[in-house]
């Protein structure tokens, strides 16, 4: 009776077990942390500082330069 209570705990029990806790370890590393988060806003905010300049280049470059853009 012990040899077949061992065979199921190595067959069933553990793998179940091993299963569990690389999905709970999964689940962890899959949200952002805060220093994530930072970062993201940072380059959000830098993305949106990077748009504006270029749309005033391109308003720039129009008055100044009005076939710029076939040369692009």
């Amino acid at each position: 009776m012990t040899g077949v209570m061992g065979i199921l705990l190595c067959v069933v029990v553990l793998p179940l077990l091993i299963i569990f806790h690389y999905v709970t370890k999964w689940k962890q590393t899959k949200s952002l942390s805060s220093e994530d988060e930072k970062m993201l806003e940072d380059l959000w905010a830098s993305a949106q500082k990077m748009e504006s300049r270029i749309n005033t280049l391109e308003t720039i470059l129009d008055k100044t330069s009005t076939d710029w853009r076939k040369h692009t």
